[in-house]
């Protein structure tokens, strides 16, 4: 996920201009109403402890792992196969490096190795990597299923993005084995960091080829809890713009728990979905749903930090799915220590991922 490179006296104008108009933008879906992710800039100063404890993994109750409902098709997560996936993909990766690459051919050999037809995608300046599984109805909208694979220099980048890279290739071997009315599309997207240049470019195409999307469901950051008191930091002001949220977080000590969910009105179906299967597993999580208005504000510029963005400003449902990044993890961008696997929480990890498949398959349609 970029930087935060606004100043703090601009973000707080922000935040007071938007408490202003508050009464009009106010999302009104009680069930979508529940959090935030960067909203403003956050120093990310000494102060905050390194050595922030690792939590036990979420206990995931146990399930049937099958193909006959999108709960079955969710419960063939396997821990195991993530962490194998993040351990190969968390080292210093910029874009163009030989890592870079190496996780790029990742993306594609497992894609293909799962029998998506596979394109990468050449912008000019990047590489996507595109699987693609043709649903019953060709011509339905897609769903996608995404996460960036690029990073800053001399940062592991286990967090950002490696748990998001290795939740795409477990939840494209998942969704591999069903029968889906619309067709799926798995995706790596590239230069992320560099200001969302990969899922802009395909966006673009998309769009301009007239391609009709259902939802983008987008990682960004899924793999580090705690449990905590006071380790979930909010922006100065959120409580002005979003009292509700800023209330539930409060009440629960300020722990960073959750996994949140970032959306348009578009994607209310899909977040739903997503909602009860987190539900079912005992996974918090809290979601914040944006008017088309607010996806397109520069007020709401930190909440459009991600590759759902692009989709956004196409005109296409999209989630970020997120642990909140600097937030939360004092390892973001390697400034409180380095972004290592070991800060990871593999049971958080794995049951956002199982929470995202099932709402994929349900929004997919999947068939007998």
């Amino acid at each position: 996920m970029p930087s935060l490179v606004a100043s703090a006296p601009r973000a707080l104008f922000a935040l007071l201009a938007l408490s202003a108009c508050h009464s009009q933008t106010q999302p009104t879906d009680a069930a979508a109403q529940a959090v935030d992710v960067p909203a403003a800039p956050l120093d990310v100063s000494p102060d905050v402890p390194v050595d922030v404890p690792v939590d036990a993994p979420v206990d995931v109750p146990a399930a049937t792992c099958g193909a006959s409902s999108p709960a079955a098709v969710a419960a063939c997560v396997r821990e195991a196969d993530l962490m194998r996936d993040l351990t190969q993909i968390a080292a210093p990766r910029p874009p163009s490096s030989a890592h870079h690459d190496a996780v790029r051919d990742l993306c594609a050999e497992r894609f293909a190795a799962l029998g998506y037809t596979v394109e990468r995608f050449d912008y000019g300046s990047g590489v996507n990597v595109l699987g693609v599984k043709t649903g019953a109805d060709a011509s339905a909208p897609r769903v996608i299923v995404s996460a960036h694979y690029d990073h800053v220099s001399s940062c592991p980048g286990a967090d950002d993005n490696g748990s998001g890279v290795a939740g795409v290739l477990e939840a494209a071997r998942l969704l591999s084995t069903g029968r889906y009315q619309r067709t799926l599309v798995v995706a790596c997207w590239d230069e992320e960091e560099r200001g969302l240049v990969g899922s802009q470019a395909y966006a673009r195409r998309a769009q301009a080829a007239g391609e009709a999307v259902a939802v983008a469901y987008v990682f960004e950051m899924i793999g580090y809890r705690s449990t905590e008191p006071d380790s979930q930091r909010l922006p100065t002001g959120l409580n002005l713009v979003f009292p509700r949220q800023s209330a539930q977080i409060r009440e629960n000590d300020n722990r960073g728990d959750f996994i949140t969910l970032i959306a348009d009105e578009g994607a209310r179906a899909p977040v739903a979905a997503m909602e009860r299967a987190a539900a079912a597993l005992a996974l918090p999580s809290i979601s914040l749903s944006l008017s088309a208005a607010q996806t397109r504000s520069p007020l709401y510029g930190d909440l459009q930090r991600s590759d759902h963005a692009p989709f956004w400003a196409a005109g296409y449902p999209a989630i970020q799915i997120t642990d909140t990044a600097e937030f939360r993890n004092p390892r973001y961008h390697c400034r409180g220590g380095q972004d290592t696997v070991d800060s990871i929480v593999p049971g958080f990890m794995r049951a956002v991922v199982q929470a995202t498949v099932a709402s994929a398959a349900e929004t997919l349609g999947l068939l007998p």
